[in-house]
């Protein structure tokens, strides 16, 4: 079995080696196939396909991780410490991880006595992380070695190094100080010791205090009841911290963060030590805390190993963050390391992968500057080193940075710069410093005059003025974006250093090239007009084009008589439709008098139209409307009632209904106090069957034209992020469910259409700015059923500047409009009233407290005197009661008369 796997995974690797390109992804799996598939069919577990994708991927970290719980379920012992080793040398371990290698081996140990290769990987431990579990456990382990020689001591000492370590950490420091206690009572040392201990321990405050206090056979010495009482409020102090994080869900960045302040402000640096620790074993993929962290040791504390090993932990955890690299160069300098440790170190950087190309860049000045410091320019030695790594990060940037990224990543070749000053500055080679400047202008840069000015400056320290001159004239030359400025450079030159020969020369190239410029800008200027003139002529063409055609549309229209015909029947029929309805009102109390006459039922529609049309029932300020429900919602007076009644006793519903008895999907909801309004408003994007429902404050446009319902936020939320590509089967549940382990989440909402059928966005609300970012880190390129979702930071894009309130628009939409008919303007000009009863229109007079007769009497002085008045159906009632009544009546029969023979003529005209 063991040989057979052998087999198969090296003709895996030949194959690999041979056929697959040096950045190979998981696509190139299948060129392997059927080796895998033997391979991973005959194998009895999943182990060996866990080894065999971190042969491709050394780097997959989950990948070791199931690998380790994989073996742990086979037993396989040895195999499985040489995964464990494997993947603490390349990741750092995490507590639950080390405890259980721990145990295993402590376990193995019980046959082989070999307690030095125990205390080995314990200390390994207790470097990547300060966890009080693993010094616990490391603690107790070293007490079983007491009987060998200098055992106490260990143990004793294993202790003191951990209760500085963790000794201060409020939840779970107690028990180290308990066992270390024990410990001391179970060897009967000297009280000292005892008291010792007994003293430091206020963390459990009261218990001990009283402990303390049983155990000293003269008393509470004063400096212990001064530590005692200042530990009181410390725990004062630090108590809504603690309570704040107990409560809190992981990460718990925001509230970590909060207790990160407040320590600093205090200045105790153990417990800033312990907060940052404590911080970092939930949060240890974060390099903003990490930088924080490693950036107060180095300005702080400044202690070497604590610093140097934090920077080394910083960069394991977080090895695509070229800040934390660049830090801990300059730590192992600072701190004196020797050159082959920061060699190394800055070679496992340039394995690191990190993100963009200028990473690399700045990666490599660091590094220079790094040798450049050491450099002693009386020796070669050095230099020469120096020399080769400025060559080889030229080689660098060429051949590795430009293949991956598709660019320099140095565009303004600085680090050739530094080289070129290096040289010129301390190696007095001007030589090679000129050849460097020739190659920086050969990559582009000879149209910048800053470029040139940098190289006439340089000559200028270091060179010569028959250097600086030449420079000046190949920047006259190549020059593009400021010529003037490199003109008067060189103006200035030969003023100060040049002769009338020199400056005859100057002048006259300086002339040449500005004129150059200048009718070189000119064309171009023109050019930019004529682009201009042409689109406005082509505009002016399409408007010509559009108003002809409106013309000709209008032409065609006229000589259609059978559809002018048809459109006057339509205009007659809309016209009967309306005066259909006014004669509801007519029937009810005109033409039969007060009442109805007997058998008279009045239309389904009529209770409802009254109800809506009672302005004193209405209170816009205890109401809300709603919108977007479905037209083919059944009985909605009665589902909205149940809906709405949560929020508060309701007045009345009013659904909106069509002529035609339809439900026109909107109605308005009246409470009985304003107090429910805020609680319904709650209520909006509710699905109601299906579809979502929009609540909104009911508000007369009319009174309140500026007034805007509330609409989602258009600008960058940082604290927010935007998921596309979701399945549509998605829920919010399922959503949240997948989000809350980045963070904590205060609101999820689905993108939805009107018709509530999802789109496949989301936005998901944090609690701050960094639980977002770690977020669209971790979720970008998820798998989510399927679907693969990209996540960013919330930043819809801005809306057409013509849509917003303020900004102008064309002065034809800002013309009043002519009001029409609700089919728009007539197409005929006939008028059924006879001319006789033609009457100019005037504004209605109100008339209060008077009579009928009264007011037709006014009515009639009002036409009179030329100020004329609209009648309404109250008014033809009127007038047929009164003397002219049969006059009035034959008009309103003439005018049906006429309505009805061109509905009969244009339904003819259609059969």
């Amino acid at each position: 079995m063991i040989e057979l796997e052998v087999v198969i995974l090296s003709a895996v690797t030949a194959e690999r080696k041979t056929t697959w390109p040096r950045y190979c992804s998981p696509v190139y799996v299948a060129l392997s196939s059927s080796i895998i598939y033997i391979y991973v069919h005959y194998s009895t577990s999943h182990s060996p396909l866990c080894i065999f994708q971190l042969s491709i991927n050394a780097f997959d970290y989950n990948c070791h991780v199931d690998l380790i719980k994989l073996l742990k379920q086979e037993g396989e012992l040895f195999r499985l410490r040489k995964a464990r080793q494997k993947m603490s040398e390349l990741f750092p371990l995490t507590e639950e991880i080390w405890l259980d290698w721990l145990k295993d081996e402590i376990r193995l140990t019980e046959e082989e006595p070999n307690r030095e290769k125990v205390y080995e990987l314990f200390e390994r431990a207790v470097n990547d992380y300060i966890c009080p579990d693993i010094w616990l456990e490391y603690a107790q382990y070293s007490i079983g070695g007491m009987g060998s020689p200098g055992g106490i001591d260990r143990v004793r000492a294993i202790f003191e190094r951990a209760v500085t370590a963790v000794g201060l950490h409020m939840t779970k420091g107690q028990t180290v100080w308990e066992a270390y206690r024990e410990f001391e009572n179970a060897i009967l040392s000297t009280v000292q010791v005892c008291v010792s201990i007994t003293s430091r321990d206020l963390l459990d405050m009261e218990a001990t205090y009283a402990e303390y206090e049983e155990w000293s056979e003269h008393g509470v010495p004063e400096t212990v009841i001064h530590q005692y009482k200042k530990a009181l409020q410390q725990m004062e102090k630090c108590k809504s911290f603690e309570e704040s994080l107990m409560v809190a869900e992981p990460p718990k960045l925001a509230e970590y963060q909060g207790y990160i302040d407040f320590e600093l402000k205090e200045g105790d640096p153990a417990r800033i030590q312990i907060t940052f620790e404590r911080t970092l074993a939930e949060n240890c993929l974060v390099p903003d805390m990490w930088a924080k962290y490693t950036t107060y040791l180095d300005r702080q504390l400044k202690i070497k190993d604590l610093v140097l090993s934090t920077h080394e932990r910083a960069v394991r955890n977080c090895p695509w963050t070229m800040g934390l690299w660049k830090s801990y160069l300059l730590a192992l300098e600072r701190h004196g390391a020797d050159h082959q440790t920061v060699s190394d170190v800055f070679e496992k950087a340039l394995n690191a992968g990190f993100i963009q190309a200028t990473d690399y860049v700045e990666i490599w000045q660091a590094y220079l500057d790094y040798l450049r410091r050491r450099v002693d320019f009386k020796s070669s030695k050095e230099l020469e080193e120096l020399r080769g790594a400025f060559s080889r990060s030229l080689d660098y940037m060429k051949q590795d940075v430009e293949e991956r990224f598709g660019e320099s990543g140095d565009p303004s070749c600085i680090i050739m710069q530094i080289w070129a000053r290096i040289e010129a500055l301390h190696c007095k080679n001007m030589q090679k410093a000129r050849e460097l400047w020739d190659n920086i202008m050969t990559k582009g840069n000879a149209k910048f005059a800053n470029m040139w000015l940098e190289y006439y400056n340089l000559e200028r320290s270091y060179g010569d003025p028959i250097h600086c001159r030449k420079a000046l004239h190949r920047a006259v030359q190549c020059t593009s974006d400021y010529p003037e400025h490199v003109c008067e450079v060189l103006l200035t030159f030969e003023r100060v250093e040049g002769s009338l020969e020199d400056w005859d020369v100057a002048v006259q190239k300086t002339e040449t090239r500005l004129n150059r410029i200048n009718e070189q800008r000119a064309k171009a200027a023109e050019k930019e007009a004529n682009l201009a003139r042409q689109e406005e002529e082509r505009a002016e063409q399409r408007r010509k084009a559009k108003s002809e055609k409106k013309t000709q549309k209008k032409f065609q229209k006229g000589t259609r008589t059978g559809e002018k015909r048809k459109a006057e029947q339509d205009d007659y029929q809309d016209e009967w439709n309306e005066d259909s309805g006014k004669m509801h009102c007519l029937t009810e109390t005109g033409l039969f008098g007060r009442n109805a006459p007997p058998g008279y039922k009045p239309a389904a529609a009529t209770p409802q139209r009254q109800k809506d049309d009672n302005p004193e029932l209405r209170n816009d300020n205890t109401s809300v409307f709603i919108s977007n429900l479905a037209y083919t919602l059944e009985e909605p007076e009665s589902k909205l009632r149940t809906l709405f009644e949560t929020c508060g006793p309701i007045t009345q519903i009013r659904p909106v209904f069509s002529n035609k008895g339809t439900f026109k999907g909107y109605c308005y909801v009246q409470f009985e106090s304003p107090v429910s309004v805020p609680e319904a408003l709650k209520l909006d994007r509710r699905e109601v069957e299906g579809r979502p429902m929009f609540v909104s404050p009911c508000v007369d446009k009319n009174k309140n034209p500026d007034f805007k319902v509330f609409k989602y936020n258009t600008s960058m939320e940082k604290h927010k992020i935007f998921i596309s590509g979701l399945p549509f089967s998605c829920t919010k549940e399922q959503l949240e469910e997948l989000c809350k382990s980045h963070g904590t989440i205060k609101e999820v909402r689905l993108v939805t259409y009107r018709s509530g059928k999802p789109k496949g966005l989301a936005y998901v609300e944090f609690a701050d700015e960094t639980q977002a970012s770690q977020a669209v880190l971790r979720m970008d390129g998820m798998d989510v059923e399927g679907n693969k979702i990209s996540v960013a930071i919330s930043n819809p894009p801005r809306r057409n500047m013509m849509d917003k309130p303020g900004t102008s628009r064309p002065m034809s939409d800002m013309m009043p409009r002519q009001v029409y008919g609700s089919r728009g303007r007539g197409r005929t000009g006939l008028s059924l009233l006879p001319r006789s009863l033609h009457r100019q229109s005037a504004p209605v007079s109100k008339v209060e407290n008077g009579t009928a007769a009264e007011q037709v009497t006014a009515s009639s002085a009002a036409n009179a005197a030329g100020e004329p008045k609209p009648l309404s159906n109250s008014d033809f009632a009127r007038m047929l009661l009164n003397k002219n009544a049969s006059y009035w009546l034959l008009w309103w029969l003439e005018r049906h008369i006429r309505l009805m023979s061109a509905f009969w003529f244009g339904l003819r005209q259609r059969l």
